[in-house]
């Protein structure tokens, strides 16, 4: 029995650029049923340091930072470490640092394009040719936001921040199905919420995306084997890191909840006896079938080396797999993407 949880990834608190207390910012999150949630203040760690990591309430409270290079490019997600690895390193180095010190690595927001906000530049990957990261964040909510605003739609754009988010980049979900023909590339969602505050039309000032609506966004559910002693600190430790193992193994899922709860969604493959979840890598054989299912109807796809290779509406997919490749599950409402499965890769590894 697989045990979920969701949470949100990818948030800033007053230790670098965001408004809010980590106290506050847990409370936001227990408020909308958030499992847990995790902190990425931009090259600090004090407040892990601080003593803000633990249990508030039903949620759990997790700390990393948001590592950049000198020229504030090539953003970097990283969780369980003690320390920060150090100031103003190459990129090349702070990836393998987190790796070697036993952390977790996520690339933040890839494909970063946008240009109608000069205070809040892009921050894109550049560094490609690099291989131990451990994933990359395939939907960040502030960075599609960003990327669609012009001057025309500003306005329902700043009221309506929930409304407008429609789905990651396809540059990233092209990228990050050829990164998965190589090797197995973890994918996760982010919100980059910071609560920022601005004066609307020159009249007032308006907290813009306050961490609850925020917290209402894109979420990452995680598969775990055993259940979280909600509120236990003496099982802290080791159910931090099942949930980091879950994310770095991809067994785990994004999901926009705006369009509806995700729980319970389930993409895997059966092979006689045998279950296969996501981010596993199984040989090709002849019994092969992958199963979807999802809470509510919707459009389901089923991607093969991110070309779609079937889709039907309904809570439920089944395929039988004749040929290797890269395969994944969308659920899409409307228009609007919904839920991004990590992927199975059949017949790739040696």
């Amino acid at each position: 029995m697989m045990h979920e949880y969701s949470g949100a990834i990818h948030i800033h608190s007053t230790y670098s650029d965001g408004t809010g207390s980590i106290p506050d910012i847990a409370g936001y999150a227990g408020e909308v049923g958030l499992d847990f949630i995790m902190l990425t203040d931009h090259n600090t760690l004090k407040p892990k340091h601080d003593g803000f990591e633990g249990w508030y309430g039903d949620t759990m409270v997790l700390i990393g930072y948001e590592i950049n290079d000198r020229e504030d490019k090539n953003h970097y997600l990283a969780f369980g470490l003690d320390r920060t690895v150090g100031d103003q390193l190459p990129p090349e180095e702070y990836v393998r640092r987190v790796r070697e010190r036993g952390g977790i690595g996520f690339i933040a927001h890839p494909d970063e394009k946008r240009n109608h906000m000069a205070q809040h530049p892009p921050f894109p990957w550049n560094r490609w040719e690099l291989d131990s990261y451990d994933g990359i964040e395939i939907w960040n909510h502030m960075s599609e936001w960003m990327e669609g605003l012009t001057e025309e739609n500003k306005f329902q754009r700043f009221i309506h921040p929930l409304r407008s988010i429609t789905g990651p980049a396809a540059r990233t979900l092209k990228r990050w199905d050829s990164l998965n023909q190589q090797r197995f590339v973890a994918a996760i969602g982010g919100v980059d919420a910071h609560a920022y505050k601005s004066n609307l039309l020159g009249f007032f000032d308006v907290e813009i995306f306050p961490y609850k609506v925020m917290f209402k966004s894109i979420r990452t559910h995680v598969l775990l084997d055993e259940p979280l002693h909600r509120g236990s600190p003496q099982h802290f430790e080791m159910e931090k890191r099942m949930i980091y193992d879950a994310l770095r193994t991809g067994r785990s899922f994004i999901a926009n909840a705006y369009h509806g709860a995700a729980r319970g969604f389930r993409f895997y493959g059966v092979a006689g006896s045998t279950l296969i979840t996501s981010g596993d890598g199984i040989p090709l054989s002849g019994g092969l079938r992958f199963v979807a299912e999802i809470p509510q109807h919707a459009r389901l796809r089923l991607m093969q080396n991110g070309k779609v290779l079937h889709e039907n509406m309904g809570t439920r997919l089944e395929w039988k797999v004749r040929e290797r490749g890269v395969y994944r599950l969308e659920a899409w409402i409307g228009n609007k993407a919904w839920i991004f499965s990590n992927p199975i890769r059949v017949g790739l590894d040696a």
